[in-house]
């Protein structure tokens, strides 16, 4: 009887645990990527090209760049390089969460402010 009541108290633990998510975000550092989010109850789309220390958004036909510095292999920081108000001079702190073979799911907030908000980006190329 305790030898069975041993064995699923191990089984439990390892069922409980899990496995981690998965984290490849070397194989995102790069590329070109799309991004959907709800404004205002409205779908809007983000294409983005990035290199390992650039970053290019198109946003409503609006370009704009950002420079990246990257954290460790999964969270980095963007600095837009051409403000045009006081709120796109603060930085975005980004943490990639996990991945798939063709998308990442991050979190990202203001640099200073709690408040967090999740997305989910899909590599085009």
């Amino acid at each position: 009887m305790t030898k069975h009541l041993f064995s699923a108290f191990i089984l439990l633990i390892f069922l409980a645990c899990g496995q981690p998510p998965e984290r490849n975000c070397n194989d995102f550092k790069t590329g070109n990527f799309t991004f959907t989010a709800t404004v205002n109850g409205e779908e809007k789309k983000t294409t983005f090209s990035r290199t390992l220390d650039l970053e290019v958004d198109e946003y409503e036909g609006k370009v704009d760049s950002s420079s990246i510095r990257w954290i460790n292999d999964c969270e980095y920081v963007l600095k837009n390089l051409n403000p045009k108000n006081k709120a796109e001079e603060k930085p975005i702190h980004i943490k990639i969460l996990t991945t798939t073979e063709s998308s990442y799911t991050f979190e990202y907030n203001v640099v200073g402010d709690n408040r967090k908000f999740k997305g989910t980006a899909h590599k085009i190329d």
